[in-house]
């Protein structure tokens, strides 16, 4: 059973940084494509960033690219999102989030944005950046 469990969310001021962590569990972490998405109050779910299984490549939404790099350690099982230049826009709940199925398949942006290739998901880390 995968178990995937965010950390290093916090109260930060606008144009500050933060580093947030997954730690997985339950499968071998080097073959899964690993993601991050947030959640605002009253909006949908949103598609953040996105690592393909050998860290190959990096898909960023519009609104944090050239802020936020996603990382992986594959030694320890670990996903990294660090997020500078933070914005109040960006305060939100942020998931990682795992690939369903072992595919090592690289479908580009839009295949990792609409969430569909993930199967399992933290329990979320709350971000809040104030202005």
């Amino acid at each position: 059973q995968v178990q995937l469990v965010e950390s290093g969310g916090v109260l930060v001021q606008a144009g500050g940084s933060l580093r947030l962590s997954c730690a997985a569990s339950g499968r071998t972490f080097r073959q899964y494509a690993m993601g991050w998405f947030r959640q605002s109050p009253g909006k949908e779910r949103e598609f953040v960033a996105a690592r393909t299984w050998n860290g190959g490549s990096t898909y960023y939404a519009d609104s944090v690219k050239g802020r936020f790099t996603i990382s992986r350690d594959n030694a320890k099982n670990t996903v990294y999102l660090q997020m500078d230049s933070l914005k109040p826009e960006d305060t939100a709940v942020y998931y990682c989030a795992q690939e369903r199925v072992l595919t090592h398949f690289d479908g580009g942006s839009n295949y990792y944005a609409n969430g569909a290739p993930f199967g399992s998901w933290g329990q979320g880390t709350q971000v809040t950046v104030s202005s």
